[in-house]
Formats: C-alpha cells, sequence, structure tokens
C-alpha cells in the first residue's frame, strides 16, 4: 500500500440495511457502496485503438470526489484490449519499419499492412498499461487504486468467491479503490447453461455481467452501468419514435425492442437490461446512462448520486399514479382536446371553477391551514413567503371575479383571425390564433396561482403542468381538485395536471419533448435556476423585479406620499412593490422629502442609502450594498439623482424591466420618461402596484415577462397564445407565378371576421 487519502471525509448518513434497493432516484444520495461499470465505448477512442483520455479523466476525478465524501467506490473497467492494440501496433509498425529499411529501402514502408491481432494478446500487453494509467489518475487526488483480475471461474469456486470478497472488503477498509476486469488474456468462454438463471447464478461473459455478479456480491447500494446511448429506449436508439425510459421496471422487457450491441465490446443493451434487472432482484439499484456525451460525462456519475434524471433508473416499485412524462402526453392530448371545444364550452368550465372557489370555501381554507400550520412548526419559511401561502374569503372572492373576468373575455381568444391576405385570385391566407401546447408553471408558496394560471390555460386551449412547492400542498391538492372538477363537465379533465412525483425542477426542465414553455411564479433564485436548467424549453418570466419610484421637481406634495406608501408597503413582497427610490437632488432638505421619510419610518421601512445620498448625510442611513436589490419587505434603497435623464440612466443600469413610475406634474418630463424608460410597464403618477394582470383587467395573469420577445408585462390570455398560416386555394402551385406563369401576385389585405364583444 503506497499512499493513503489525506482528505478528511464528509460526514453523510450513507449506512444502510442491504437486501432491498431504492425505491426512487431521490434516494440514491444515501448509497454508500457503489459500483461504475465502464463499457469499452466509454473508455475506448472513437477508432478503437487507444484509451479516450479526457474523459477517462473526468470519470476518475468524479469517482474521487465520491469516495472523498465517505463512499465506497469500485470500478469495473474495459479498455485493456484496446490499449494493448494501441501498444502492438506501434510496436509492429516499428518492427516492419525497421526491418524493411534494412531491406528493402524507405521506398516500400508505406506498403506495410497491420496484421489481425488476437483479442488475448491485446489483453495481455494492454492491462499493464491501462492500471497504470489508472493509478497516476487517482494519484491526483490522493487516492490509491488497486488491480483485480477475475474470471468466471473465480465465482464458481467458493474458495476464490471468499478469498475475492475478503481482498475488496479489505481495499475498501483502507479507502482504496478496486479497479476490476475479466483477465481477457485467459478468459475461457461461458458457461452455456449458467446464463441468468437465478439469484445464486450469473455467467460472467462480459463486464456488464461481471458488475452485476460482483454488485450482488458485495451488497452494493448502487451499481452504474455507463454506455454509449442515453439509457434504455423502447425501440432501438435512432429509430422513429424511439422513447428513453426514464424508470425500468422488472416485467417490462416484453415492452421493449433490442437493437444491436454497441460497436466495441462484449455485450449490447439486451445483456445490460438482463444484468441489471439480475443485481436489482440481489438488492442493487441500478441505473443504465451515457458516458461518451460530452455535454454531461463531466457529471454524469455525481448527477446520478445526487438522484438527477439521468439515463435509466431499474426500480421494482411502481409509483401508484403516472410519471410526469406521462402526465406531459396526457396533458398534450387533454389541450388539444380542449381547444377543439366551443369558446362557450371553455368560459363554461371556467365559470364553474369560480363557482367551486366559493362553495367549497371552508374545505379550501381548512387545506391552507394545514399547509400554514406545518409551515410555521418547522420554521423553514420566512415571512414574505407565509404571506404568500395565507389564503383568505377576501382573497378567494378576488380569485373568483378574477375568473368570471377570464371567462367573458375568452370568447373569441383561440382561433380568432387576425390577418387576412388574398394571396391571388381564389388563394386566400389567414392568420389566426392558437395554443402554444403544453405549459410547465413552477410556482412556490401560492396556492392562488393553482386556479389563475388553470383558468388562463383553460381559456387559450393549452395543456398545462402544474408544479407547486411543498410548503402547500394541501391547498394545491384541493384546488387542482376543483379544477379537474370544473373540467369534467366536457370530459377533458386530463388537460390540467398536476405533478406529485418526486420530480426536481431541474429534470422538468429538461423535458423539452413534452413541454413548450416554461413560466416561473416565484423568487428570483427560483427563476434564475429554471432559466439556467431550461434545455431547449423557452422561459417567460423575470428573474427580479427592482421597480423603481422617481420624485421629480414638479411632484405634487399630495401624491408623492400616497404612491410611495400603496408601492413600498401595500404588499412588499409582491414582485411590483417598490425597491428603489429616486429623488431629484433639489427635493433634498425641503419639507416633502421630510414628509417622505417621516411616512417610510412611521411605516417600519428599513432605508438603506444609494452613494449619493450617503454623502449628503452627516449621519446617514447603512450604504447600501448593491443598487440592484430586491428587498421584497419593508426595505428600500433612496438614492439621489440631477435630473429625469439621470433617473433614466439609473433604472437602465440597475433596474430589472420591470415596473418603473415617474410622479411629477410637468407633462414634458413624464412623456420624456414614459418614452425613454425601456422598461415592461413604465407609469406616471401611479402606484407600482397596478401593474398585474387583474389590475389590467385581463382576468389574472402566469406572470409578468420582462423578456422582448412574444410577451411583455403582465402575461394573460393574450401571451398564451401563437399563430399558425391557413391557405385555402384551389389547384395552385407555385410555377403559375412565374415570369411566363398565367397567374400574378395580388397581396391584398382582406377585412378581419368581426370579433364577439359579448
Amino acid at each position: 500500500i503506497r499512499c493513503w487519502s489525506n482528505i478528511p471525509f464528509i460526514t453523510m448518513p450513507l449506512s444502510r440495511a442491504h437486501g432491498k434497493s431504492f425505491a426512487h432516484r431521490s434516494e440514491l444520495k444515501h448509497a454508500k457502496r457503489i459500483v461504475v461499470k465502464l463499457g469499452s465505448a466509454v473508455v475506448t477512442r472513437g477508432d478503437e485503438c487507444g484509451l479516450a483520455l479526457g474523459r477517462l479523466a473526468s470519470i476518475v476525478e468524479q469517482v474521487s470526489m465520491l469516495q472523498n465524501q465517505g463512499r465506497e467506490m469500485m470500478i469495473v473497467t474495459s479498455g485493456a484490449v484496446a490499449f494493448g492494440k494501441q501498444r502492438l501496433r506501434h510496436e509492429i509498425l516499428l518492427s516492419q519499419s525497421v526491418r524493411q529499411a534494412l531491406h528493402s529501402g524507405q521506398s516500400q514502408l508505406k506498403d506495410m499492412a497491420i496484421p489481425v491481432l488476437e483479442a488475448r494478446a491485446c489483453a495481455a500487453a494492454g492491462q499493464s498499461g491501462l492500471m497504470a494509467l489508472y493509478e497516476a489518475m487517482f494519484t491526483q487526488y490522493s487516492i490509491c487504486a488497486a488491480q483485480i483480475l477475475v474470471t468466471n471461474l473465480d465465482f464458481h469456486d467458493e474458495q476464490k468467491r471468499r478469498n475475492l470478497n475478503g481482498t475488496l472488503h479489505e481495499l475498501l477498509r483502507m479507502n482504496i479503490v478496486p479497479i476490476i476486469n475479466t483477465n481477457d488474456a485467459v478468459v475461457p468462454p461461458p458457461e452455456p447453461n449458467s446464463d441468468l438463471q437465478g439469484v445464486n447464478v450469473i455467467s460472467v461473459k462480459d463486464n456488464d455481467s461481471l458488475a452485476a455478479r460482483l454488485a450482488v456480491e458485495m451488497k452494493t447500494d448502487l451499481l452504474i452501468v455507463l454506455s454509449d446511448v442515453e439509457g434504455l429506449f423502447d425501440s432501438p436508439p435512432g429509430s422513429d419514435d424511439a422513447k428513453l425510459i426514464d424508470i425500468f421496471y422488472p416485467g417490462d422487457q416484453q415492452s421493449v425492442t433490442f437493437g444491436t450491441k454497441s460497436r466495441v465490446g462484449m455485450g449490447g443493451m439486451e445483456a445490460k437490461v438482463k444484468a441489471a434487472l439480475w443485481a436489482l432482484q440481489g438488492g442493487t439499484s441500478v441505473v443504465i446512462a451515457n458516458g461518451t456525451h460530452p455535454k454531461i460525462s463531466g457529471h454524469v456519475i455525481t448527477d446520478i448520486v445526487e438522484g438527477k434524471k439521468v439515463g435509466t433508473f431499474f426500480s421494482e416499485v411502481k409509483p401508484a399514479g403516472p410519471t410526469v412524462e406521462q402526465q406531459g402526453e396526457m396533458a398534450r392530448t387533454g389541450g388539444r382536446t380542449l381547444a377543439a371545444l366551443q369558446p362557450e364550452q371553455r368560459a363554461e368550465i371556467i365559470y364553474r371553477l369560480a363557482d367551486l372557489l366559493t362553495d367549497q370555501r371552508e374545505e379550501i381554507l381548512l387545506a391552507n391551514k394545514k399547509d400554514l400550520e406545518e409551515a410555521e412548526n418547522k420554521g423553514r419559511l420566512a415571512l414574505p413567503l407565509l404571506k404568500r401561502l395565507s389564503l383568505s374569503t377576501s382573497k378567494l372572492n378576488s380569485l373568483a371575479i378574477g375568473l368570471r373576468q377570464i371567462a367573458a373575455s375568452s370568447q373569441d381568444s383561440v382561433g380568432r383571425v387576425i390577418r387576412r391576405t388574398r394571396i391571388a385570385k381564389d388563394l386566400d391566407l389567414e392568420q389566426v390564433t392558437v395554443p402554444i401546447g403544453v405549459l410547465l408553471v413552477i410556482f412556490e408558496s401560492r396556492p392562488d396561482c393553482l386556479p389563475q394560471v388553470s383558468a388562463l390555460a383553460i381559456a387559450s386551449g393549452n395543456g398545462l403542468l402544474l408544479k407547486g412547492g411543498k410548503e402547500a400542498a394541501h391547498s394545491n391538492q384541493i384546488l387542482h381538485h376543483l379544477t379537474q372538477e370544473a373540467l369534467s363537465i366536457h370530459g377533458v379533465k386530463d388537460a390540467v395536471q398536476l405533478v406529485n412525483t418526486r420530480e426536481e425542477v431541474e429534470d422538468l426542465c429538461r423535458l423539452d419533448k413534452l413541454i413548450d414553455l416554461i413560466i416561473p411564479r416565484g423568487s428570483s433564485q427560483l427563476v434564475r435556476n429554471i432559466q439556467k436548467a431550461a434545455k431547449g424549453i423557452p422561459v417567460m418570466g423575470h428573474s427580479e423585479g427592482i421597480c423603481h419610484v422617481y420624485v421629480d421637481t414638479d411632484a405634487s406634495v399630495e401624491k408623492v406620499t400616497r404612491i410611495i406608501r400603496d408601492s413600498k408597503c401595500e404588499y412588499p413582497a409582491a414582485c411590483n412593490a417598490l425597491e428603489t427610490l429616486l429623488i431629484h437632488r433639489d427635493l433634498l432638505r425641503t419639507p416633502l422629502f421630510d414628509q417622505i421619510i417621516d411616512m417610510l419610518r412611521v411605516e417600519q421601512v428599513k432605508i438603506h442609502a444609494g452613494p449619493k445620498f450617503a454623502s449628503y448625510l452627516t449621519f446617514s442611513p447603512s450604504e447600501v450594498k448593491s443598487l440592484r436589490t430586491e428587498y421584497g419587505d419593508l426595505e428600500c434603497c433612496i438614492e439621489v439623482v440631477d435630473s429625469v435623464q439621470e433617473a433614466v440612466e439609473h433604472i437602465h443600469k440597475y433596474g430589472s424591466s420591470h415596473t418603473d413610475v415617474i410622479i411629477t406634474e410637468n407633462e414634458k418630463t413624464a412623456e420624456f420618461f414614459l418614452q425613454h424608460v425601456d422598461s415592461a410597464c413604465v407609469f406616471w403618477n401611479a402606484s407600482t402596484r397596478f401593474s398585474d394582470g387583474y389590475r389590467f383587467g385581463l382576468g389574472a395573469e402566469v406572470g409578468i415577462s420582462t423578456s422582448r420577445i412574444h410577451a411583455r408585462g403582465p402575461v394573460g390570455i393574450e401571451g398564451l397564445l401563437t399563430t399558425k398560416w391557413l391557405l385555402r386555394g384551389d389547384n395552385h402551385v407555385v410555377s403559375d407565378f412565374s415570369e411566363h406563369g398565367s397567374m400574378k401576385y395580388l397581396h391584398e389585405s382582406l377585412p378581419l371576421p368581426q370579433r364577439n364583444t359579448n
């Protein structure tokens, strides 16, 4: 033993009784003993001659990280044949070049042929070099590695099995990473009648079966099988309609069609599945994942251990309800049926939901009370989040009113013609509104968000996946039940789905085949995390609500304190609450300025001074750490500016393009502010709190968008629609419009059909 790990262990609650595999991915973080199997396609280069050194180094780094957390890591590796092939080819070329140079001259070097190399010889030549490479890499992390070569006979001889088991346990006890491989230099052919015949027998005929056998023998918690495909598909990868299977259960193999084996190595996916099911039966959890993809191979092992949705997870426990993938399909199908309903039918569903909110008020408030009590007992939520979590009779009444507004305004939202053009004679083009598809709305501590968003999705004909925070689980459950009850009157119950599984938000953001738009409702940190995690799915929303109020020299004394109080104190946790107050320099040390400060003190608002404001004061409040801060509480920053132009520049530099206000009686100054501030909402002599879908007359909103594409500001029904083009012709072809064709383009604008304003 040449070295010990000198990196201190991180204390982790890893120990568990072996004998039963983990039921859910989220439990994999508790795995202590882990086997990582590296397939030939993972370890070798694309030319199958030599090792993929960068990929191997990344795998060693991840294994080392987990080992230094106090886990017991083992590696079952391929690669000896490929490494040996590289060495032998080099030796043969060198030998041939010397002989030919001596006997035939340089001119014949180009005619040299490489003989076919026997695999056992390549393995013999490559084993030592492969192990030396592993040792060199692990040494960089102060970890010692040890090589163990095995054959099938080592598992059939009881004494050899005990010796192997004892050796592995001793290595693990000394914090050494065992690196195991089949001894391909001497390995005999597999025994014909011992292939996966039960828990106690498995033929070691490739590294998949070796890893499974080893995992069960060593009572391993987790077996990670890395291959060159993302996991297990329901049909061969690359074929039409092939879908990655997230969770595979024993008995599901009848529904899977296997393709050919990998480009290198002994086993294919069928062999991996057989080995995985055998290990699962022996009490070891299994994940099959891609170890070659350049975007994920650098963290694939740690992602799996953290419980992230990577590859295919083998589980013996089937969930009671549908998977999130199935829910996505149900929302897609239900949304299309919803969009095909008559506008009156969609409105009827929303009216019914509004009635249920008031009729079932007691049940809703009782469920909400449970959430509030649990949150207070656990002490997990800050006061602003507790306020958002709380429901009341007045909130439910306001919700019902908003839903009725949505129902009334949704009569012609889907299928509305917004442009008509006569392309040519008897060739008419229409642009019509259609639903976006399937929306994923992620919200925290906001149970009132659920019926609002559901109503907007119903009105716009979109399927909907809802992911609420666990702090509002009881409230969300009953509100979703009422939503489905309303949907059932026209048989579209599946259009709105509440995700209750243990899906992580990051995993949901990867479902780009199922979700068309993600809308986060919550903290700026939640929004940033979702924007970062979304893979190929657009995110609508804003990461911060840094709203400004600028008090101009021509501001009305009566209006200033009233607007500032409402903007900051009416609901400080809201994203449209005032966070930075900009005051013209000429107003300092005036009665108006004193009134503003006195009002904020009475309202118990903590004041932070901006750099310029602090420079004017002998004794100033605490200087602000950043002018780009969303407080979300009874706190705000005060800063001084010299002009309306400087106020605009400050907003552009430190704001979040959400909502910004000017208070002035000078119309010219106000218009300059309104036209030059580049935010989603810009107001004159009005509170920032008006930036809201309900107050805008949209009925409700799915959120406020600060992006510049598609929808901006409070997003109601219109923001959840896109368009498609309908062209109606009569045997028209493009060649008729060529230079010598018989037809000419007209491109005439046609009148739009009259909208239903009832």
